[in-house]
């Protein structure tokens, strides 16, 4: 059992608004329940960007990255069910296993989460800059690092035998898209889906839509080369919002009458109206993108009563982490979940401003950063 800081370059937003930074940190061993992860991968996601520009509102200075896939090094006091060399994912979510939440089969929205928004659940991090300051970690993980101490509710064991580049994409963009359409619509074979959203999650929703036997997936997009990407991943039909003076009288139409479900992915309460719009009586649309803390959402509300639609969000895809990230691998495996397609570009960590640049233009469907 080796325990040792150690020495470990970081990507890490000093300051909103600006672009990230790479340093070199210190990564304190484990305490009680806590292990740490030599990384081999970390996606970068529009939720690390969002801490980045506001939109979370995470206190810098906070190393980012919760998509993360690596190796324990390290395993603390009382950690019994995880072992040097395992080969393990982050979930950004904690996973206590003790509150309301996690003992009804909902731990993506476990108390213990609230606590771990830029620490670890204890309120303190295992990381700090050369100058000896303690720095923030996004949502308990901050797996965009080298090296990593997380608390064991933030880690998931999975298969040796899985590529990790591969493997970290679960941890966040297809967990919560694929999830959105399986676990939080339940969408049932057969059924007519829109996604907004072509994206690294929206795209995963697409996916999900197709894994659950969708007969009819219209993706929306404003860009021609991410619809095109779209079909790759199972959409039947695309459109292309800036073509469309009535955006949902077009959906409506491709959809024979309405959608049954429709996944707002994007993060924009106009979306969202306009996802809630295109349903037909009786469907459901699902928010899945991270909205702007003042953005809001109108419908008409007599619908709600009259048509019977259903208006609801998704977090992390309504994730059982320990459960899912298995079975995700499993649908990978059988050639019916597409993740190598997904990753447009592998970045060094030295090359992660470039990665944030790339991802804030929309150049990739997502992008990985390898150690």
């Amino acid at each position: 059992m080796t325990k040792q800081t150690r020495s470990a370059k970081a990507v890490i937003c000093r300051e909103v608004g600006q672009p990230v930074v790479v340093e070199t940190v210190s990564v304190e061993p484990p305490r009680h329940g806590e292990v740490t992860i030599k990384l081999a991968a970390c996606g970068v996601c529009h939720s690390d960007l969002s801490a980045t520009n506001g939109t979370l509102p995470l206190p810098p200075p906070v190393v980012l990255g919760h998509e993360g896939a690596g190796e324990i090094v390290a395993v603390g006091e009382g950690v019994s069910h995880f072992a040097l060399g395992d080969h393990v994912l982050s979930s950004f979510v904690s996973m206590c296993g003790k509150c309301r939440w996690c003992q009804t089969g909902r731990p993506q929205l476990c108390d213990q989460a609230a606590k771990a928004g830029y620490t670890l659940p204890d309120g303190t991090t295992r990381f700090k800059d050369a100058a000896g300051h303690a720095l923030n970690i996004f949502s308990g993980c901050g797996v965009m690092a080298e090296y990593a101490t997380l608390h064991v509710d933030n880690v998931v064991r999975i298969d040796a035998a899985m590529p990790l580049d591969k493997a970290a994409l679960i941890g966040c963009g297809v967990m919560t898209g694929v999830g959105a359409a399986v676990n939080t619509a339940k969408v049932e074979p057969g059924s007519a889906t829109v996604v907004f959203g072509c994206g690294g999650v929206g795209l995963n929703a697409i996916q999900g839509c197709a894994i659950a036997g969708a007969r009819i997936i219209v993706a929306v997009d404003t860009a021609d080369a991410k619809l095109d990407m779209a079909r790759q991943f199972g959409a039947t039909h695309t459109l292309n919002a800036k073509s469309e003076e009535n955006v949902v009288k077009a959906l409506k139409k491709l959809t024979e009458g309405g959608a049954d479900y429709a996944f707002e992915c994007v993060g924009l309460g106009d979306i969202a109206a306009q996802a809630y719009g295109c349903l037909r009586k009786g469907g459901t649309a699902v928010v899945v993108g991270v909205a702007a803390p003042k953005d809001t959402t109108t419908i008409r509300t007599a619908t709600l009563t009259f048509e019977e639609k259903t208006l609801k969000g998704s977090y992390f895809g309504s994730a059982r982490p320990q459960q899912d990230f298995p079975r995700l691998i499993g649908l990978y495996r059988s050639g019916r979940l597409k993740l190598d397609e997904l990753i447009t570009r592998t970045y060094g960590i030295d090359e992660a401003p470039q990665a944030f640049a790339d991802l804030a233009a929309g150049r990739n469907a997502r992008g990985v950063i390898l150690f």
